[in-house]
């Protein structure tokens, strides 16, 4: 209660500390401060003054406070759980000074997540709780009792919930934004050895060995391939390769179907590795001879590598608002219109740029270029779906306005250059995230406005 006394408070506070010049003199800061604590204790009775006493404001943080309650219930939970993963702790005081660094970040960027309208549904929530259920392995009463332990409610705990899903936007969408990537990055990751072996494709392998002692004579080697190419000719003829590994396989993994699980390329032999480059998934290598004896190599499953086929579509369209002026009949009306006069022979590029009001095609008479799926709204994406080469659709309407559109034209296009782009990008900015997180939050804490009073 008196933690939501404290903050109406500091909200009703003129930000004088806005501006730069007072913000950065220690004189306003002190006196700022002075002003908070005063305010807080106006009009309370003389019962709340006591509490507030012993509830005392431990950190200013910009418009906000945190106090000593907040700063014990942290440290009651996050003794609890430390408590049950390691044998020694730090000291108490040494603990308290990193719990409040923590809540003090949190009133930082909380601050910055109402600034940026950072927003939450309900759902997320609940889909948080569920997944702390399902780490904990508790159900609903479970739950109860554990967080009862800790001082907390469930009430408590969606808060808390709350406040770190909103944070971990903010943090996601900020710091992701601060990452530049140039194209001459992504080719030079590309080239390197480790960017070869993240973006090369994984295969799923089953073995089958036919071993060869080095000590044999040439009878038993000769006896072995044949071997080898018997259970070939059985594959080829549509025989269970786990149930043929299982029988005559000398690999460990025989017993497994010879089923040696997922591999990248670069993690075999180069002799496995030359085999499966250009093997199929679902197919079987020709034995082939190593040291060891003679392989038999399965392609069972393949993750990337290969054409990655994306259907494109080559639509135009006439865009028309609705206004003050142009209501949704007068919108629909005249799209009506311009498509009947399209179907009478007229030219649709022409009337595109006469009508549309789409500014970044009107004048190219309203030709969109190849789209892949996802590049446009929804009900744009389902009319084009739905409309066969060189027809029209009949007026509809998105969050723009109304439109009629044509498809030009369908085709499958190989975008597998630029998914490896994409996923190397993905993992370079992967790799920078926990640095420029790191000084990110060195920044903002420099620069918020923070009077610890303990």
């Amino acid at each position: 209660m008196h933690n939501a006394v404290a903050r109406k408070f500091v909200v009703a506070i003129p930000l004088f500390k806005k501006h730069q010049a007072f913000k950065k003199h220690q004189a306003f800061k002190k006196h700022w401060a002075a002003l908070i604590c005063s305010l807080l204790l106006v009009g309370l009775p003389a019962s709340a003054l006591q509490q507030v006493a012993l509830d005392r404001v431990v950190a200013i943080v910009e418009e906000d406070v945190v106090l000593e309650s907040e700063l014990n219930n942290r440290m009651q939970s996050v003794l609890a759980r430390l408590k049950g993963q390691y044998t020694e702790l730090p000291e108490e005081s040494v603990m308290r000074k990193q719990v409040l660094e923590q809540l003090i970040l949190e009133r930082i960027e909380l601050g910055l997540s109402n600034r940026y309208d950072v927003k939450l549904d309900d759902d997320e929530i609940d889909q948080a709780i569920e997944r702390v259920k399902e780490k904990s392995k508790m159900n609903q009463e479970q739950l109860l009792v554990d967080l009862k332990r800790q001082g907390l409610t469930l009430d408590g705990l969606r808060n808390q919930l709350r406040d770190e899903l909103i944070i971990n936007h903010l943090q996601q969408g900020i710091v992701s934004n601060r990452i530049k990537i140039t194209q001459q990055e992504v080719d030079n990751f590309l080239a390197s050895s480790d960017g070869k072996f993240a973006t090369s494709p994984d295969f799923h392998i089953g073995h089958i060995l036919i071993a060869v002692p080095s000590s044999s004579d040439s009878g038993t080697i000769a006896a072995a391939e044949k071997k080898a190419k018997d259970i070939y000719q059985q594959l080829q003829s549509g025989a269970d390769f786990a149930q043929l590994a299982i029988a005559n396989s000398n690999d460990q993994a025989a017993l497994q179907g010879g089923d040696i699980g997922w591999r990248k390329l670069a993690q075999l032999p180069e002799l496995f590795g030359n085999q499966l480059a250009t093997l199929k998934a679902g197919q079987v290598t020709a034995p082939f001879r190593s040291g060891a004896g003679f392989h038999l190599l399965k392609n069972i499953e393949q993750r990337g590598g290969g054409a990655v086929l994306i259907d494109q579509t080559h639509a135009r369209h006439i865009l028309v608002k609705v206004s003050e002026i142009v209501d949704d009949n007068q919108a629909r009306e005249k799209l009506l219109a311009l498509r009947e006069r399209i179907e009478k022979g007229e030219d649709f590029g022409k009337l595109a740029k006469e009508n549309s009001e789409d500014s970044g095609s009107m004048l190219s008479g309203g030709d969109l270029g190849w789209s892949t799926p996802g590049m446009f709204v929804p009900a744009f994406e389902e009319a084009m779906a739905n409309t066969d080469i060189g027809k029209i659709t009949r007026p509809f309407k998105s969050q723009f306005g109304w439109h009629i559109l044509q498809v030009l034209e369908r085709r499958k296009e190989d975008m597998s250059d630029q998914v490896k782009r994409n996923q190397a990008q993905n993992m370079i900015k992967s790799r920078r995230f926990d640095e420029e997180f790191q000084l990110w939050q060195t920044q903002i804490r420099d620069e918020a406005y923070v009077e610890i009073k303990i």
